[in-house]
């Protein structure tokens, strides 16, 4: 079940409006932005790719592009209202398919993808549900399989400028300002991970962080 202190599930009428608040949030620049993430994945034609959290679908339909009609996409979310905007948007990408399913739950893969992404999900659960997010990604990645997330980095909420620290504190989740200081990377190591490449945006208050399934499983 979902965290009282998440706002990582949006109902209606956030997911109507999703699209637009994120475009508002980043002045118009969020396409740009996360193309040039997923410029960054190496995704190459033919891969299978899982969507943790897909909400409207508009990061697969730039992902099926670059695995082409080959590839793969699954995108997961628990919102049908997300759920049913995605399949509109990505209507046109016969390799893309999107299921309702709670991502911290047990998942029905296993060693089924080339790569797993989450975009800005893994921050509204609570650390034990993140445990079994990262044990869900490693199940369903291949060896050697990578598995990205794209969220906040560690930072000082303190120090940071203040009309983008009211943002923050207005907009995101008690979870949100924990996650600022978990290591993530250890939490990930735990569950088998290694390899770990971070590349960083916003003056390195967001990160994509790359881990990666041993080609030998060491769990």
């Amino acid at each position: 079940m979902p965290s009282a202190r998440s706002k990582v599930e949006i109902g209606p009428g956030g997911a109507r409006y999703y699209d637009l608040f994120l475009n508002v949030l980043s002045l118009g620049q969020y396409s740009h932005f996360i193309k040039g993430v997923i410029e960054k994945m190496g995704i190459k034609p033919g891969q299978s790719i899982l969507d943790l959290g897909s909400g409207t679908g508009r990061n697969d339909c730039f992902m099926a592009e670059k695995v082409g009609s080959q590839g793969r996409i699954v995108g997961l979310d628990i919102s049908d209202e997300m759920l049913d905007r995605a399949r509109k948007r990505c209507c046109k990408y016969a390799n893309i398919s999107f299921k309702r399913q709670r991502i911290e739950l047990s998942l029905p893969y296993k060693e089924e993808f080339d790569k797993l992404f989450i975009s800005f999900v893994l921050h509204g659960f609570e650390d034990r549900q993140k445990l079994g997010i990262t044990r869900n990604a490693y199940q369903a990645l291949k060896p050697a399989g990578a598995f990205y997330i794209l969220d906040y980095n560690e930072f000082d909420l303190g120090r940071v400028w203040f009309p983008l620290r009211w943002a923050f504190t207005r907009w995101e989740c008690q979870l949100a300002a924990e996650f600022l200081k978990l290591n993530i990377k250890e939490m990930l190591h735990s569950q088998g991970f290694t390899d770990f490449e971070e590349k960083f945006f916003l003056k390195g208050h967001l990160r994509l962080l790359k881990a990666v399934k041993p080609s030998v499983s060491t769990t």
